[in-house]
């Protein structure tokens, strides 16, 4: 990169695609939320090629939604322990008396200052206990399946699982298939618990689903949208078709 060109940056708005690549066409295959961290590793014209802090996803985002911010801040920001996340499904910062900015649930608001914003609305802080995880997995009921959305307003299934524990104090990778790659194996569905994850493969064996155990063999998941549907050792089945819907590969237990 160009001596000129800012090297890190904190997303300033509710939410930025990020996209394949540099073309407003292209796959999204993540999200940036409010007070996301990420580092800026490429450029072109309009576009910043960045990793995101904070499951390293790599892809770009339009230079016209890019807020840099110095190095020091950047490192100040990153070593904090424990985030502050909104918990609310849509809150506010204020800009000033007059301008309000809508925020997500999930977004990091302990470093609004540096933009000049104030939020005053409900927050969570630290690793809650894992009770937590189907009460803010609830909140995202009837969202629409939206292909790298991370929002109750489209998200997808990894993205679910990743927002749910991370707003509970938690890290998981990006995509399920590296999701799988964590955690204790569990050999029934009936050794699991609400919270553990399920995750599901297709016809070669590759990983692509994955969703959250609820309690009485029920799982909630994005399929179309945000929907709650019955697992069993075979997969998820949905009582509305009268078929299975996900073949099961494996189930783990994070926490």
């Amino acid at each position: 990169m160009q001596k000129n060109t800012p090297h890190y940056g904190l997303c300033a708005l509710s939410s930025i695609p990020v996209m394949a690549s540099a073309n407003q066409a292209a796959e999204q295959v993540s999200q940036l939320l409010y007070g996301d961290l990420y580092k800026i590793t490429d450029h072109r014209k309009d576009w910043n090629k960045i990793r995101v802090t904070f499951d390293d996803t790599e892809g770009w985002i339009p230079k016209n939604q890019l807020h840099p911010i110095p190095k020091e801040t950047y490192k100040e920001f990153k070593g904090i322990k424990e985030p502050a996340h909104a918990s609310d499904l849509i809150s506010f910062v204020s800009v000033n008396q007059n301008e309000l900015i809508p925020i997500l649930l999930g977004s990091v608001v302990q470093n609004t200052e540096v933009f000049g914003h104030t939020y005053e609305g409900e927050l969570v802080r630290g690793r809650l206990e894992k009770s937590h995880l189907l009460e803010t997995a609830l909140q995202y009921l009837n969202a629409p399946c939206q292909w790298g959305g991370k929002t109750p307003f489209g998200i997808d299934c990894s993205g679910l699982a990743q927002m749910v524990y991370k707003i509970n104090g938690y890290k998981l990778p990006r995509n399920a298939k590296e999701q799988a790659n964590i955690g204790e194996v569990l050999s029934f569905v009936e050794e699991s618990s609400p919270g553990d994850l399920a995750f599901f493969d297709d016809q070669e064996g590759v990983i692509t689903h994955v969703g959250i155990i609820m309690n009485n063999n029920h799982l909630i998941h994005a399929h179309g949208k945000v929907r709650i549907d019955r697992l069993d050792q075979t997969g998820i089945y949905n009582v509305e078709l009268g078929s299975y819907t996900h073949r099961l590969r494996v189930i783990k237990k994070i926490i």
